[in-house]
């Protein structure tokens, strides 16, 4: 089955709003009529994000998915990431478990089935290591199942062979993907279109996002690679999306844009390729 013709979404994140009626009118301003809902806010600030589903109900903004950020989560450089990404530390586990159980009853009385998250680094070998970070995922999918949602892990920060091989180990088919074809090639994990294939039946949906890699490479790149405008960097978005269109599934888009000044007209221009391309 192709890519869903449904509307393209936009993550509400990477609009930055302060508020559900600025996340409307950014939405509205991008041009788009979905988006993928960051939860946590309406968990962790309900003073402020409360109402966040009522506002965009009436604007008539449809929530494709949902995303959980784990706790304690730094990005400010690729080592860091590898230490406190996803369910791996166990300094913030229990925290982290928590917030997905409120996140889960926030999805469920929503009626959103999808929740994605960066599950956080997946040891290739087989070991104590894995088999504890397997088991804090299989928990996290069964508190969202409970609550009649699905999860999906974000690709990138491990080859995609060691993803799909840690999915089949998981032994849990209700676990599905969240693909990033710029996150690849920011954490130098591999060409995004043969990506595809060896994650295909487990895609569940796609961030529509591009990158340039890292200039300084090795076995692991040292530093990040650089997110940029869809259009303008690494990813052959018409080979790309080819590959999308071979899934066994229909599949959502979702445009992410985490870097630059003028997210707005970014996400514009992006859905504006996607169109021009589909």
């Amino acid at each position: 089955m192709p890519i869903s013709n449904a509307p393209i979404a936009v993550c509400s994140w990477s609009l930055q709003a302060e508020s559900p009626a600025q996340l409307v009118e950014r939405v509205r301003a991008t041009g788009a009529s979905a988006v993928q809902l960051a939860l946590t806010p309406l968990v962790e600030k309900p003073d402020v994000w409360g109402d966040c589903v009522a506002a965009l109900t009436a604007a008539n903004i449809e929530i494709v998915s949902g995303m959980l950020e784990t706790v304690g989560e730094d990005y400010s450089t690729l080592e860091t990431i590898r230490v406190t990404g996803g369910v791996v530390p166990d300094a913030t586990w229990h925290a982290t478990r928590a917030r997905a159980v409120e996140v889960a009853k926030v999805a469920g009385r929503h009626g959103i089935r999808l929740v994605t998250f960066h599950a956080g680094f997946i040891p290739h070998e087989a070991g104590a290591e894995r088999d504890g970070l397997f088991a804090r995922l299989r928990e996290i999918a069964a508190i969202f199942r409970a609550e009649g949602a699905r999860i999906a892990f974000e690709t990138g920060q491990e080859s995609a062979e060691t993803l799909a091989h840690a999915l089949d180990a998981l032994g849990d088919d209700s676990i599905g993907v969240n693909f990033d074809p710029a996150n690849m090639i920011l954490y130098g994990m591999g060409d995004p279109v043969a990506a595809v294939r060896a994650l295909a039946p487990r895609i569940a949906q796609v961030h529509i996002k591009d990158a340039l890699p890292t200039k300084i490479a090795g076995t692991y790149p040292a530093t990040w690679g650089s997110e940029v405008r869809v259009g303008t960097g690494a990813v052959d978005w018409k080979a790309f999306l080819a590959a999308i269109e071979g899934v066994a599934a229909t599949i959502r888009l979702a445009v992410e844009r985490e870097a630059g000044d003028d997210r707005v007209g970014d996400i514009r221009a992006a859905l504006a390729l996607l169109r021009s391309i589909r």
